[in-house]
């Protein structure tokens, strides 16, 4: 321990060899965001910022981890770095507009705080639902390794979010997949106000590396030297043998949660104990203890950043209160996609609705060489419905992954690749097992590119639906979840020529697509298909019988129950549109054909209540009232889980009651 007059510095504070101008910049990066958070402070009392989540005591990590980071690699914060926002050296007044809500910040007033993203200066903000970040991690590191760029990636947690199943499930992946992430715990002694006590009961969060065969690091969190020395080695080697790293940094939160929650759920003798900690204090009493700094330069850096600060508070308080306009921000929760059309060509050959899946995805990954799919035992097994069955031997295991089971891992990991510049498509084994990563489909991949316009290029194929005697859990059709979301795109093809070409358009779509394929129509369902590579357009349905009496519009299966009523009612004229897509959705095509019948019959799969049925009865009452001669009725599952045993199934499922439906309406 080193000490002068005048302060007590509870830290061995070891050069090791580096120079000076390497200790004072270091300084300095740490001062910068303590005197913007110091005047954060006053402007949140002063009612000019509306909340404030505070790093104070922090600053020697977040500054130690980005400065043993080039600028070309990324890192994933929370909102107690900012420390990593200012080594990055992002323009203040773009922070502070952001924390104003205005436009040059980097979300267009639709986030707040460290919310965001910027591909300028590669850091990829955190959501409130701090687990996804890590599996997030785990993907941009595997675009790393697929690039072969021998790049790092660090991301942050605290230590209440390592009590979240994706945390867990993102460290395993890491660890089998052997992807450079360098995983940063703060372990600031709080998650709100629950103490550690009470998150964990191991001595050390890195005692959980071992439980990953994973390698793990405790660093004192408030002594920059041993943070950045040790970080610089652990990285350095990383590089060359990539490996994930989890590191714990013991550190301590010198203010609550966010300002209104204070800390009076603090022992006074713990603040006090962490306080002659402060990794800003302490390592300005030691550079000046070693001659490195006088408190006359110390004072200038201060004045210098204070300017700076003002400077860019002056800018960002001149710009006016952002506005915008209803087609803006619709216009932003999809990236823009410019749909190339590519002809089918004319050799065609009989296959199954399974075999044209097969095929798509096969071009698209001969198309695309930074497609990478994913998922559980879809390499050497070729996934249990065979889809990607050989896919491996061509493409190879850095293109074909097999998963553990975590679908939420993974979908956050699709994420991650999107972010560093591939696309993905995840199989979900079945969709009913979407349940176990439906956090990162509606809270990340939907609104990525609302709120800082990164696209997350994904594609999630969901074998789906009943009729096959599977149960409960490998039966559902629940699309109505994601049409609801928006941000996500929802295709639903019914024949195999459709599902080829649309599912090649999902993925060249850089924005996420919920791609629906139905097991009862793998194997039962052949049709004529072209054999190279073609698009067909998200969002265009597909009259398949024209008529005049009644419309029948429907999707999936449905289809072609709808098609055995028409084979049955020779002297009725049914009109018959195919959706293809639920979202978007083609309300033209829907319009046009209530306006040929005056009547019309939705008909789903899916349970009647909140399916995508009722609200396509709401947009037919709203747009076609004056047009319709009968109700609209809907023909949908029954209101209960899908049952095992064939005649429960039976008895479920819709289809039998199309018929006794479709003669009330003609009746009507």
């Amino acid at each position: 321990m080193k000490s002068t007059a005048e302060h007590s510095i509870p830290f061995d504070y070891a050069i090791d060899g580096l120079d000076n101008e390497t200790l004072i910049s270091l300084y300095k990066r740490m001062l910068k965001p303590r005197l913007i958070e110091e005047k954060m402070l006053i402007l949140l009392r002063q009612g000019k910022i509306s909340k404030w989540f505070s790093g104070i005591g922090q600053e020697a990590i977040s500054v130690g981890v980005a400065s043993v980071l080039s600028k070309e690699e990324y890192i994933l914060p929370m909102h107690r770095n900012l420390g990593v926002f200012t080594t990055r050296e992002i323009p203040l007044h773009r922070l502070f507009a952001q924390w104003q809500g205005k436009a040059s910040g980097f979300t267009k007033g639709r986030d707040r705080s460290f919310h965001f993203g910027t591909q300028e200066y590669k850091i990829v903000g955190m959501i409130s639902h701090l687990g996804p970040q890590f599996g997030v991690a785990d993907g941009i590191a595997l675009g790393n390794l697929l690039k072969e760029n021998k790049q790092v990636c660090a991301v942050f947690t605290g230590e209440g979010g390592t009590s979240e199943g994706d945390i867990h499930e993102a460290l395993n992946v890491a660890s089998v997949w052997s992807l450079p992430v360098l995983f940063c715990i703060e372990n600031n002694g709080y998650g709100l106000s629950t103490p550690t006590s009470e998150q964990y009961n191991c001595e050390h969060l890195a005692d959980r590396g071992k439980g990953y065969g994973m390698e793990s690091h405790i660093i004192e969190g408030n002594n920059i030297l041993e943070v950045y020395k040790q970080l610089k080695s652990i990285t350095d080697d990383m590089r060359e043998n990539p490996r994930p790293v989890l590191v714990e940094f013991k550190t301590f939160r010198m203010r609550g949660h966010e300002e209104a929650s204070g800390t009076k759920y603090v022992p006074q003798e713990l603040m006090d104990a962490w306080a002659a900690k402060d990794p800003v204090e302490n390592f300005a009493a030691f550079l000046q203890a070693e001659g490195i700094l006088t408190e006359t330069q110390i004072g200038t850096f201060k004045d210098e950043i204070v300017q700076e600060i003002n400077d860019n508070l002056d800018i960002a308080f001149a710009e006016e209160a952002i506005s915008s306009t209803e087609s803006n921000e619709l216009n932003d929760v999809f990236k823009a996609f410019e749909y190339q059309h590519i002809d089918k060509n004319s050799n065609a050959e009989e296959l199954r609705f399974v075999d044209a899946i097969a095929q798509g995805l096969k071009q698209s990954m001969e198309r695309h060489d930074n497609l990478v799919i994913m998922g559980q035992d879809i390499a050497e097994y070729g996934g249990v419905f065979k889809i990607t069955e050989g896919f491996l031997e061509q493409f190879g295991k850095g293109r074909v992954r097999n998963t553990p089971i975590c679908e939420s891992a993974i979908v956050s990991a699709s994420m991650g690749l999107a972010i560093n510049d591939h696309k993905a498509v995840m199989e979900m084994q079945f969709a009913d097992f979407v349940t176990s990563g439906f956090n990162p489909i509606v809270n990340y991949l939907a609104k990525s590119h609302y709120r800082w316009a990164q696209a997350a290029d994904v594609v999630v194929r969901m074998p789906c639906g009943a009729g096959v005697g599977a149960g409960p859990f490998h039966s559902q059709t629940n699309e109505a979840w994601f049409t609801h979301t928006p941000g996500l795109k929802v295709v639903y093809p019914a024949f195999p020529a459709d599902a080829k070409g649309l599912l090649a358009t999902a993925i060249e779509d850089p924005n996420p697509v919920m791609f629906f394929e139905h097991k009862a129509l793998y194997r039962s369902i052949r049709q004529e298909v072209p054999t190279d590579y073609y698009t067909l357009p998200i969002g265009k349905a597909a009259q398949l019988n024209a008529g005049t009496d009644i419309s029948i519009i429907t999707y999936g299966a449905g289809v072609h129950w709808a098609l055995h009523e028409i084979q049955q009612r020779p002297d009725v004229s049914i009109d018959l549109i195919d959706l293809r897509t639920l979202q978007p959705l083609d309300t033209e095509a829907i319009y046009e054909s209530v306006k040929r019948t005056g009547k019309v019959l939705l008909l789903q799969e899916d349970s009647m209540f909140g399916g995508i049925a009722s609200d396509i009865s709401a947009l037919i009452a709203e747009h076609c009232f004056e047009h319709l001669d009968g109700p609209i009725v809907r023909v949908a599952s029954l209101e209960t889980p899908i049952p095992f045993a064939g005649a429960l199934e039976k008895n479920y499922l819709p289809q039998q009651r199309l018929n006794t439906a479709i003669d009330k309406l003609l009746a009507y």
